[in-house]
């Protein structure tokens, strides 16, 4: 297969958060271009990031629907999985994540991102494998947006949550969440991780509790359940990166959930693993 040739695009879905929406067009479009991102705004009264290549990027406004947060999940990943249907139509390989998910391929594998998913053509889809970053509260200061992420937070939780297949090479159906390809079962790669940076930190999930339009959708007990990471990594002993991601990986793609065989199951409870130095100054 001729590399270079690979045509990529990359998706995700927004509304009223433009801080994770200009670092993701600006780590995705260094990658794979700005002309082949592609952004729904949930909302006509969605205003576009104030970015460099903004007007590269392929912005399409959706009317917003008031959905509660299990309806509207379910309703963004079946938007994302029909334009992935039309995207196929021009692209080789289609990535569909959250505005504040980061598909990463480790340097240690020796190349870079497209050369590397043009050698897994054959699957189906690839699932990355999840880390969950947050705050230490107790050693870490307040995330500064215009920085790398991972050169101010040094944990991350090993989340079979954030284990998601966001690689497609061929037409799928998304699961709520993006967490799963229906009728599909997963793959996860040995060179691929997913950092998830909703939490990342503090300051910015408290004022997401004050969100009227959160509120609405019953998104508060979410993010309340979500905060507990900040108490799980500052609390919790982590382990050194090459102790356990090798395990966690294993675990999470032979152990399944009983009644989603095609999900992941971690069985950790509250491992916390220390991010690599390698990563510092990817994202």
């Amino acid at each position: 297969m001729d590399c270079t040739k690979i045509k990529i695009a990359v998706i995700t879905t927004v509304r009223n958060d433009n801080l994770f929406l200009i670092k993701w067009i600006d780590y995705y479009g260094s990658i794979f271009g700005h002309k082949n991102l592609f952004v729904f705004l949930d909302g006509h009264d969605q205003k576009l990031p104030e970015c460099d290549n903004v007007n590269e990027v392929n912005f399409l406004k959706l009317p917003h629907k008031n959905l509660k947060r299990s309806k509207g999940d379910r309703n963004r990943a079946l938007q994302m999985s029909y334009l992935a249907h039309s995207l196929f139509l021009l692209f080789d390989t289609i990535l569909a994540m959250d505005v504040d998910e980061f598909l990463v391929l480790d340097p240690l594998a020796g190349t870079d991102l497209i050369n590397y998913l043009s050698t897994k053509k054959r699957y189906e889809t690839l699932s990355a494998l999840g880390l969950d970053v947050g705050q230490n509260l107790e050693i870490e200061k307040q995330i500064d947006f215009n920085k790398p992420f991972l050169n101010q937070r040094n944990f991350a939780h090993i989340s079979s949550r954030y284990t998601k297949p966001v690689v497609a090479n061929k037409p799928v159906i998304w699961g709520s969440g993006m967490h799963r390809i229906k009728g599909s079962n997963y793959r996860i790669d040995k060179n691929l991780y997913l950092f998830h940076f909703g939490m990342v930190d503090y300051e910015k999930s408290k004022h997401k509790l004050k969100d009227e339009d959160l509120i609405q959708k019953k998104w508060i007990n979410h993010i309340k359940r979500r905060k507990k990471l900040f108490e799980i990594i500052t609390k919790n002993k982590p382990i050194a990166w090459d102790k356990v991601i090798n395990k966690a990986r294993f675990k999470q793609q032979y152990f399944r959930k009983i009644l989603a065989w095609n999900k992941p199951s971690s069985l950790f409870k509250n491992k916390i693993v220390i991010i690599d130095k390698r990563f510092k100054d990817i994202v």
